[in-house]
């Protein structure tokens, strides 16, 4: 999602047009660009604040977010607070199954374990 200071000025007034016209459109852009702003902020403090906001808000589909979300909330927390990452393992396995797809069907799990280890 563009940042609205980001926008060109035609997309930001036919933004502003659509939100008039769908005020559960407009909720819903609200309660997201707070939680990019948790997410770029790392500002995890406030996701209970967030997820309460909107289970009490007339929106079911945000609402069925909100209730997976509750039950990973510690994860998601730490995820939005913590400065740790698992970008280098989440690319070692993207790498490992493109390799496992390119070889489908055509070798068995040696060849597949030595190219993988080619790779890295």
């Amino acid at each position: 999602m563009t940042r609205p200071i980001r926008l060109k000025d035609a997309d930001r007034a036919c933004l502003r047009q659509i939100r008039q016209r769908c005020p559960e459109l407009d909720r819903t852009t609200e309660y997201v660009r707070a939680f990019a702003v948790m997410m770029t902020e790392r500002q995890g403090h406030r996701l209970e604040h967030w997820l309460t906001t909107i289970e009490g808000d007339d929106l079911p589909a945000l609402r069925s977010l909100t209730v997976g979300m509750r039950r990973d909330q510690d994860a998601i927390t730490n995820g939005l607070t913590l400065t740790y990452s698992s970008g280098a393992v989440e690319g070692a396995v993207t790498r490992a199954k493109a390799v496992k797809r390119a070889m489908y069907g055509r070798a068995n799990l040696d060849l597949l374990r030595k190219r993988i280890l080619a790779k890295t």
